[in-house]
């Protein structure tokens, strides 16, 4: 069930809510990516609804990225049971920004993700290594 808190003008749906995802464990920094924020936390398990309500989509959506193989990398035939996590969080609302603003397919979206997480797994291998 949802709750409207007026003072704020957040809309909250139990573990998520358009402010930020909440588990109660640390947090390891914000993700902006446009209306909806949140805040990445290590051992978050979000629901199929929780997922797409947390990145502005509808379920379907989130359903045809885990049936490409897009998101999360096993997922059982009962999507009643996927939990994803807050890297899947994460990259959901890069691929559907990648979709939205560059009306790309999620093929090609799912590419650009692809390349920019690479990217960022080297420069902190770079970084690690004292390279600039």
């Amino acid at each position: 069930m949802s709750k409207h808190d007026e003072s704020t003008g957040a809309v909250h749906t139990g573990a998520v809510h358009t402010g930020a995802v909440h588990t109660g464990a640390v947090h390891t920094g914000a993700v902006h990516t446009g209306a909806v924020t949140a805040v990445v936390i290590d051992e978050v398990a979000l629901t199929l609804d929780e997922l797409a309500h947390a990145c502005a989509v509808e379920p379907a959506w989130v359903v045809q990225r885990v049936r490409t193989g897009v998101l999360l990398d096993t997922a059982p035939d009962d999507h009643a049971v996927w939990r994803f996590t807050s890297a899947d969080l994460v990259r959901a609302r890069r691929l559907w920004q990648v979709e939205r603003d560059f009306e790309a397919n999620d093929d090609v979206a799912a590419l650009v993700v692809d390349l920019t997480e690479e990217i960022s797994r080297l420069r902190q291998k770079l970084n690690a290594a004292g390279v600039r």
